[in-house]
């Protein structure tokens, strides 16, 4: 790690991602490949899109757990998480754009008696 280097952590659902900002040129190192690269990366480079500091920063990214989705939305994240550490003034306008809200919606867990947490056996008369 590089003394410039600012590092930030976004989750989703059961996905960490361990977002690392460096200056450079853009470039996105990632621990796993992408889905969908074209649209994951317009995806993640919003926020710095919005900001204005798109192509001036390489990301490296640690990803654990999750699906293509919430992996996607735990990088989201987690840029615009190291963004706020980089300047404080960018807080409001990602605030705004709804980047610094982490969804906090979690799988419920299976219940005793059911099929998966609300969806009870088929009722049968005879």
């Amino acid at each position: 790690m590089t003394k410039d280097a600012i590092t930030a952590v976004g989750r989703r659902k059961s996905a960490i991602a361990r977002v690392t900002l460096v200056p450079g040129k853009g470039e996105i190192i990632c621990s796993w490949p992408l889905a969908n690269p074209a649209l994951d990366k317009e995806k993640i480079l919003s926020a710095l899109d919005l900001v204005g500091l798109k192509g001036k920063y390489n990301l490296r990214i640690n990803l654990i757990g999750g699906g293509y989705q919430s992996r996607v939305d735990a990088i989201k994240l987690g840029v615009a998480r190291a963004l706020v550490k980089l300047d404080e003034t960018n807080k409001t306008t990602l605030r705004k754009a709804g980047l610094l809200t982490r969804d906090p919606r979690e799988k419920e867990r299976k219940k005793p008696g059911l099929r998966r947490a609300r969806r009870a056996p088929q009722w049968a008369k005879r």
